[in-house]
């Protein structure tokens, strides 16, 4: 018989993987449970789309993991299951005095976080959040964090480069029907931080504070014909229920003969009562084309002002391919290129909600020092694959601006490191000893720090800002990015460096596990 499926439990401090577990008795049993430990949450590398990559990120997802860890403790229902689980010669694998001990201690309220806050671009290699606490729950940590994290990064990244095409057109984002179970609901946070303007997901809108878009589906159409009834009756029963809120899917049997037509006499009825309809929706076929035939004949039945919605398997790339062809055959239709464009709404999906191309983000976790007699030791993982040997030590990172006020580089230094010496900064690959570039103080406009106290053991230290206040950080950070950078074909690497002397550090530590 099936067991009664319990959301509580599934997502709540039990959303972790066993080995967190396991290695958590083992550190019990040691005694080293309660060593303070600090780890780095960060990413290798950018989302890769295949024809296409990203150059940047955008960080997203901080406010619900807080929430998740106010919210997720070790209670008795969570310790029972652990109690019930059996090694495989049949003992019980968790002890009794680790689950007392889990019963007392298992909650994140001696965690403490620095990170880099929602909303601004983030890159490769640079520790996005820093988590310093006990060992085992510091540990324990890392599952959902990197869940909650990795994903709404990812999504938000990709609703950004979207945005970066579209301009500012209206982005709509109503990928609920094609997401990962309840993944469709965090990409929604995800999607409008990156640059998605409203959602068609009802719950989710109303808890961020914004109302939820959409249209009808074919089947409403389709639904009338199999009555005896027609496209018509369908647009205007659509229309008399929702006069202000009118928009018509027109392509449920021909877009241009039918569609469009019929949407123009149920517009007409509208107005004649005193409604302004809003526009239609083109869910397939060439879009490009349909859009310029579309603006064409509704501008001659005088709707020159009537949205065309545009859907159907949408990203940055056919949304680019749009724009262009439109911008060079508007011309043939006797028409501005432009003002097409700017009547257009993008309404995305499966692409956005899933980060169609490349669907996860490769964060990792990794612990980077311990507290020994009150001083912090540095850890590193080393690795075959140079980029794969974590960078050590309890650091913080500086986005240094160039004189054009541009995000010149972001360098990794020593917790309580100055990054400006003898009024140059020295720009250290993390990787390679014999790329490095100096930067003069006159070529430097400023140096700005990026991590935040977000949690001070276990207590909330900061305002969480609304979605508009961290959308607002996006686009100011995007402003700041070299236009190189953001381009979808082939970016210029933005360079993330070190400091000579964390640099330094990692190679001592190098050298010492080597020996």
């Amino acid at each position: 018989m099936l067991k009664k499926f319990d959301q509580r439990i599934s997502e709540g401090i039990l959303f972790t993987d066993h080995y967190q577990l396991m290695m958590a008795q083992l550190y019990f049993r040691i005694g080293l449970h309660e060593k303070e430990s600090q780890f780095d949450h960060f990413f290798r590398n950018y989302p890769d789309y295949g024809s296409h990559k990203a150059g940047f990120c955008i960080n997203a997802g901080m406010e619900w993991l807080i929430d998740w860890m106010q919210n997720s403790f070790f209670k008795d229902e969570e310790l029972n299951i652990l109690r019930s689980q059996k090694s495989s010669s049949g003992k019980r694998l968790f002890e009794e005095d680790f689950l007392n001990w889990l019963k007392k201690f298992g909650n994140f309220n001696s965690i403490t976080i620095r990170a880099i806050p929602e909303g601004r671009v983030v890159h490769p290699n640079e520790p996005l959040t820093i988590v310093e606490g006990p060992l085992v729950m510091a540990q324990i940590l890392e599952t959902a964090l990197l869940n909650q994290l990795n994903f709404q990064t990812l999504i938000a990244t990709k609703a950004a480069r979207l945005r970066e095409i579209v301009q500012d057109q209206l982005l709509l984002e109503f990928g609920a029907r094609r997401g990962q179970d309840r993944g469709a609901i965090s990409g929604v946070r995800g999607a409008l931080i990156g640059g998605a303007d409203f959602s068609s997901n009802v719950g989710i809108s109303h808890l961020l504070g914004l109302p939820p878009k959409g249209t009808h589906a074919h089947s409403m159409v389709q639904l009338f014909i199999a009555m005896g009834m027609n496209e018509l009756e369908a647009f205007q029963t659509f229309a008399d229920l929702y006069p202000d809120d009118c928009i018509l899917l027109v392509d449920t049997i021909n877009s241009l003969e039918s569609g469009i037509p019929n949407a123009i006499r149920v517009f007409e009825n509208l107005k004649r009562k005193g409604h302004k309809p809003i526009g239609i929706r083109l869910d397939s076929g060439d879009l490009a084309y349909l859009s310029l035939r579309a603006a064409k004949i509704l501008d001659e039945a005088g709707f020159s002002e009537i949205k065309i919605v545009l859907s159907n398997e949408l990203d940055e790339m056919n949304i680019w391919q749009i724009i262009t062809q439109i911008s060079e055959e508007a011309k043939h239709y006797g028409m501005n290129p432009e003002s097409i464009i700017k009547r257009l709404v993008y309404g995305v999906g499966t692409k956005l909600i899933t980060s169609a191309g490349d669907s996860s983000l490769g964060g990792v976790y990794k612990l980077v020092s311990v507290k020994d007699q009150e001083k912090w030791i540095p850890i590193l993982k080393i690795s075959e694959s140079p980029e794969k040997i974590s960078i050590p030590g309890d650091k913080q990172v500086f986005r240094v601006y160039g004189k054009n006020n541009l995000a010149t580089a972001d360098l990794l230094t020593l917790r309580n490191e100055n990054p400006l010496k003898d009024n140059k900064i020295i720009l250290q690959h993390p990787f390679e000893e014999l790329k490095s570039r100096e930067l003069k103080k006159d070529n430097i406009s400023s140096i700005e720090p990026l991590h935040t106290q977000i949690l001070e053991s276990g207590k909330v230290v900061y305002d969480f800002p609304t979605i508009q206040q961290i959308r607002d950080t996006k686009e100011r950070d995007l402003a700041n990015l070299d236009s190189g950078v953001k381009r979808f074909i082939n970016p210029h690497g933005y360079h993330v460096s070190v400091s000579p002397e964390l640099f330094e550090l990692k190679r001592r530590l190098i050298l010492k596990m080597k020996e």
